[in-house]
């Protein structure tokens, strides 16, 4: 398959979901707000209960670095949706989702500030509500230290003075120590599968709605023949580096496609694709670390690199111009005879047909001279046919064949080497004119010559005969 346009749908982790719900919703917070969709449990409500209960779940894990309290997509679109309400598009995205996944989610159709970039926020759950929530009671006291965590004696709690210190609790027997709403995190939202598996679910709904077969989107593979380009955030320090690295990466992405189309297998291209990029880059950042002009010098090498095959692949060798075709048109010149002799047998033959009927018709006592004229006429037109057909085999003799049917057996093979030929030299002008370098191995290819040498000598072997046969032969 051709790259062509890959649909843009990212996941994000968040730490604050309740706060990233109000901002791509909020209208005083954005400028392009066209349209917000919830299903039906995502209230404001269930947003605050979730996030409290994954910062009091990850507290307790004693985890490092951030609470993950949501996860969202965001979802490019085709500048062609803008056709259909914005509240039908937001719906349609939201409800595909949800009911494949079954989590609560919120969303919010925008445009950027520069209107090029028409998308979805589709903020959603790791977790369900539980039917019924979990509620644990503490059947003593519980002692829980600065993390969290829950500490069997109350001394472990306090300091020297013997307060209770900062940041620890106790709860008392008969209370509530524990009580969950939701269920734990699904583990799938955490997997690469399930991101790619998102991304050809909007790509596939997008496909549907598209007008154009030219907006069509295709998911990004990774692994595949194709190099992956980097978004550009916003204030990014490293643009410019990443605008080159992206050229860079795009121009093998074009020679990939000619590679495709010119017949280089994929597995050919995926193989210098390993070797030439991959490998090569691994063994740079091991001896140099990151250098980012070494990875672009490895990619227009690969590039380059894989041109040459190109060439070398397709560009089929020039069929042989100067070849001799004298004994060919010998050939020509000989059946021309047999057909001119041919054609005279024919007209002989219909004679005979005609006089043979006419002898049939002429009946009676005083029509023997007539009868006897028209048997002479019969006898001198088979004396002529015959004439006529040893002339044809003495033709084949003197061209050096045995018989007619040799002859004609080689002529209709040659014919079609000819043909051959001149569709290979039509067909190689066609793909050498799209082509300004030549190959730099071309494969030998057998020439039409080498093949009418061979079919000749075929043709004018007489074919041997057995001892018995001939024995059997002269018995009859």
């Amino acid at each position: 398959m051709l790259i062509g346009r890959h649909s843009f749908i990212r996941q994000s982790k968040l730490s604050d979901v309740a706060g990233r719900i109000d901002y791509i919703s909020n209208p005083k917070r954005q400028e392009y707000l066209y349209a917000t969709y919830q299903t039906e449990g995502a209230t404001p409500e269930f947003w605050k209960n979730l996030a409290r209960e994954n910062q009091l779940d990850f507290k307790a894990s004693g985890s490092a670095g951030k609470c993950i309290e949501g996860r969202e997509f965001i979802i490019a679109l085709p500048e062609s949706f803008v056709q259909y309400r914005a509240d039908d598009v937001v719906r349609l995205f939201t409800e595909s989702f949800h009911k494949r996944y079954g989590v609560e989610c919120s969303a919010a159709l925008h445009h950027n500030k520069a209107k090029t970039n028409y998308h979805i926020h589709l903020v959603f759950s790791e977790r369900k509500m539980l039917e019924q929530p979990e509620v644990k009671i503490a059947t003593r006291n519980m002692f829980y230290d600065e993390q969290g965590k829950h500490r069997r004696t109350k001394k472990e709690i306090l300091d020297e003075q013997g307060n209770l210190r900062a940041g620890c609790s106790i709860i008392p027997k008969g209370e509530v120590y524990e009580s969950h709403i939701f269920t734990k995190k699904d583990e799938w939202f955490k997997n690469k599968a399930f991101t790619q598996e998102v991304k050809e679910l909007f790509t596939d709904t997008i496909n549907r709605y598209v007008k154009e077969e030219s907006e069509k989107l295709s998911v990004f593979q990774q692994g595949g023949v194709y190099l992956a380009t980097k978004k550009i955030g916003k204030n990014n320090p490293k643009a410019e580096e990443i605008k080159a690295d992206n050229a860079a990466r795009q121009e093998w992405n074009r020679t990939v496609d000619v590679a495709l189309v010119e017949g280089v297998p994929e597995e050919d291209i995926l193989k210098i694709k390993q070797e030439k990029i991959t490998d090569k880059t691994l063994q740079s950042i091991r001896t140099h670390g990151w250098l980012p002009d070494m990875f672009r010098q490895i990619i227009r090498g690969a590039k380059d690199f894989l041109q040459e095959v190109i060439f070398k692949f397709k560009l089929p060798p020039k069929p042989v111009s100067k070849i001799d075709l004298q004994e060919w048109k010998d050939m020509q010149k000989v059946m021309e005879k047999l057909q001119k002799q041919s054609q005279e047998m024919k007209y002989t033959q219909q004679e005979i047909s005609s006089i043979k009927k006419q002898l049939s018709e002429t009946k009676g006592f005083f029509k023997g001279k007539e009868r006897k004229s028209l048997e002479r006429k019969i006898e001198q037109a088979e004396k002529s046919e015959k004439r006529m057909h040893t002339n044809m085999a003495q033709i084949a003799k003197e061209a050096g064949y045995p018989d007619v049917h040799s002859f004609a057996k080689v002529y209709h093979k040659s014919e079609k080497l000819i043909q051959e030929y001149n569709e290979d030299l039509k067909a190689w002008k066609e793909q050498t004119e799209q082509k300004k370098e030549k190959p730099l191995v071309q494969p030998k290819k057998a020439s039409v010559l080498e093949k009418l040498h061979r079919y000749q000598q075929e043709g004018r072997q007489q074919p041997k005969r057995s001892v018995k046969k001939k024995y059997m032969d002269r018995e009859r």
